[in-house]
């Protein structure tokens, strides 16, 4: 039996074991008394609030999690809070499916079962934030709306374009931030401090209700620096000493408004504005000296991020119209600058070197709006149907210069010529879902989606290439089963196909590759990528002990990457996007939940991820783990004075990763190496006083102080920080 093979079945009979214990532990709790179908909110319960709390974002309707046909996960405000998130994405690291990918402050993205980057829709109450003028693996920032605005994160996991269009291949993160709903006046204010970094975040809100009007203020700051990596050996790269990883600090700051007034008991309507500043943020480096004098310099920096959206919206409810009882009309603008520098020397002999650096601006508008409407028919059928569109104006201009050394004196190239013309994206759709009770215990819904989506140039300066424009259509469709065995027990079964329109740079890119080595030509003649996506899961909820068991097997069609042309410019060989991957994700995801007596709580998941190419087995294409185990336990006073708890991650290793292919000379080596790490939290009400309460917040981070990198970190060899502290004050009122 091969090690691999070892690994993983430890890993899923340590995940067994534990499940098994969890049960057998509090069996006889679970017998005392009936679980009621809402989870109970109070503060020893908190556990199991965490685990069934209403969802929207998988239905579009408030659902109880335990009976949403496809798999969710969620994270709310208390959790974030008592984290100390940096970011939205911070917390999947724990999650089962759930990964991430970048370092620093604001560049952590998400990743949903081997998918990252443009792959995942991001959203923010339920309106997308992507745009079509990101790279494919890099995805828009959940940084640009502050953690701490924050109801709680709803996630997707597998397919979701019948409801929110393109990019929803892997799966769906939806930011949901708080809105005023008590009466009075209320607030809450914050302080972060990190060691790693030296990182201070401070922030507050103010929000309330008063007869029909309601309002919302809040703003945070963040100010850090660079954080440390500790000492230590990860694959073939060994640091002697703790090492710096430059630009993972940032200075940034975010204000958000938002005023409502309802009309009426069933109608409202609201505006929203948001404003978002970040300097000199970038995807983090370790100077290669450090570990590898050979492999290239690579920096990829952010001087500057501008981000500032204005929405408004008009809500009405109890209708009883013929057409519908619920009405949601959304429109919003929003415009997002940045400044991106790449700085590449790539070593090409003895004292010879290519020292290549570009500087783009990017000026991204987009307009965008969402009608919605659901209509219950009869007793048994909801019916929820709309429309969407979004608009994207990218307005871009790019200079570079290219300096070649050692072989005589040095020639340099500069261009101004904008790497991506000026262009526009419109997408626009038309969904229709059926959520059907077909008897007391079996539920169905079904949805389908037809896409329009328009690609153009535009009259760029420097460029002279004729105008272009592409179209694409594309119809999608998802079938989810839910089936109630028990009260406490639901079966589910999900297909469904999602889709992802190609890009603005994916399309229309035009110069040299990052890394100054090649050349990249246009490929407007693109399709849409297309998956196809089988999920299988249960779920139990009892008092004391909730369990939930997924597989999925999920395939992208026609997916998108960069391939050699067979020709060259220049002197340079060229490059351009095609569709021609046949990708095929497998996995299953298991998670458990144990409320002990006297406040106590364990918990774990596992999950097991396989990513292969189904047109060439040989082609290894997995940047994600392979196994991930993930154990917590904890203390929570049932007063609600005080906790404490402990949570260790492992990632077992891959071999069978993209590091093991073409691009193998990685300094790591062939293989994702595994890691483990390990955190303790704690937590205390300090100060109570009438509607006043003070926490405070400790966290351990790296206990252990390991070197490790999270996997879609380690090609480009970004460690995490080594151990550190974290202290956070809350108050509210």
């Amino acid at each position: 039996m091969s090690p691999l093979a070892r690994t993983r079945i430890s890993f899923l009979a340590a995940t067994i074991a534990s499940f098994t214990l969890a049960l057998l532990v509090t069996a006889p709790l679970g017998a005392q008394d009936a679980r009621p179908d809402n989870a109970r909110s109070d503060t020893a319960n908190a556990a199991v609030t965490r685990l069934t709390p209403i969802v929207v974002t998988a239905t579009r309707t408030e659902t109880d999690a335990f009976l949403v046909p496809k798999p969710v996960a969620v994270v709310d405000a208390q959790a974030l809070r008592e984290r100390a998130a940096v970011n939205a994405a911070d917390p999947f690291r724990g999650l089962p499916g759930l990964d991430v990918t970048g370092v620093g402050m604001t560049q952590v993205r998400p990743g949903i079962r081997g998918q990252r980057g443009q792959r995942i829709l991001l959203l923010e109450d339920g309106m997308r934030l992507n745009n079509s003028r990101r790279q494919q693996s890099f995805g828009e920032i959940p940084g640009i709306v502050d953690v701490s605005s924050l109801e709680r994160i709803e996630v997707v996991k597998g397919p979701a374009s019948v409801l929110y269009g393109t990019d929803a291949v892997g799966g769906v993160v939806n930011l949901i931030t708080q809105r005023p709903v008590e009466e009075g006046l209320h607030g809450r204010a914050g302080y972060r401090f990190g060691s790693e970094g030296d990182q201070h975040r401070a922030n507050a809100a103010l929000m309330g209700r008063f007869g029909a009007w309601s309002f919302r203020a809040a703003g945070a700051f963040r100010d850090g620096g660079d954080y440390m990596a500790p000492a230590g050996s990860f694959g073939r790269i060994t640091l002697g000493s703790e090492t710096r990883v430059f630009d993972t600090g940032t200075q940034d700051h975010s204000f958000d408004g938002y005023l409502g007034y309802d009309l009426s008991s069933r109608t409202h309507v609201y505006v929203k504005m948001e404003r978002f500043r970040a300097d000199t943020s970038g995807f983090g480096y370790v100077d290669p000296t450090d570990y590898a004098p050979q492999v290239p310099f690579i920096q990829i920096l952010y001087p500057e991020q501008r981000f500032d959206k204005l929405t408004a919206g008009y809500r009405a409810a109890d209708l009883g119209l013929p057409f519908a009882d619920r009405v949601d009309l959304v429109g919003y603008v929003q415009d997002n600058e940045r400044r991106l520098n790449n700085n590449v020397v790539v070593p090409i002999g003895p004292n010879a070197q290519v020292d290549a650096r570009t500087f783009n601006y990017t000026d991204m508008r987009t307009m965008g709006f969402r009608a919605e409407a659901a209509k219950l028919l009869g007793s048994r059928v909801l019916l929820t149907y709309g429309m969407d569109l979004f608009r994207d104006r990218s307005e871009n201009t790019d200079s570079s210069v290219t300096t070649v050394t050692g072989f005589g004196p040095p020639r340099v190239t500069t261009a101004n010529t904008p790497l991506v013309p000026n262009a526009t994206y419109l997408s626009t759709g038309g969904f229709l879902q059926g959520d059907i009770q077909l008897t007391e215990r079996l539920s169905t819904i079904l949805g389908g989606r037809y896409q329009y989506v328009r690609l153009a140039t535009a009259e760029t300066e420097g460029v002279t290439d004729a105008l272009t424009r592409e179209t694409h259509e594309t119809a999608v469709g998802a079938a989810n089963l839910l089936y109630r065995l028990t009260r406490d027990v639901t079966l589910v079964g999900a297909v469904g196909r999602a889709f992802r329109a190609p890009n603005l740079v994916e399309s229309f890119f035009d110069g040299l590759t990052p890394e100054g080595a090649a050349y990249q030509v246009p490929n407007p003649a693109l399709v849409p990528e297309t998956s196809l996506n089988f999920d299988l899961g249960a779920r139990y909820r009892g008092r004391h002990l909730s369990l939930e068991a997924f597989w999925f097997r999920n395939e992208i069609r026609n997916g998108i990457r960069i391939a050699a042309t067979g020709d060259s410019l220049n002197g340079l060989p060229t490059f351009w996007n095609v569709n021609v991957d046949r990708l095929r994700f497998t996995g299953v995801e298991l998670s458990a939940d144990a409320l002990l007596p006297l406040g106590f709580r364990v918990g774990g998941s596992y999950t097991h991820l396989r990513s292969r190419d189904a047109l060439n087995a040989n082609n290894p294409i997995g940047d994600s783990y392979a196994d991930k185990l993930v154990l917590e336990a904890g203390y929570r006073d049932p007063g609600g004075r005080w906790w404490l708890g402990y949570d260790l991650r492992h990632n077992g290793d891959r071999k069978d990763s993209e590091l093991s292919g073409p691009i193998g000379t990685s300094p790591i080596g062939t293989v994702l190496p595994a890691f483990t790490v390990h955190s303790v939290r704690g937590g205390a009400t300090v100060l109570r006083h009438g509607a006043t309460t003070h926490r405070l917040g400790l966290a351990v981070t790296n206990l252990t102080n390991a070197l490790y990198a999270e996997f879609g970190n380690a090609g480009f060899f970004r460690p995490d920080a080594r151990r550190g502290v974290t202290l956070s004050w809350d108050v509210s009122f």
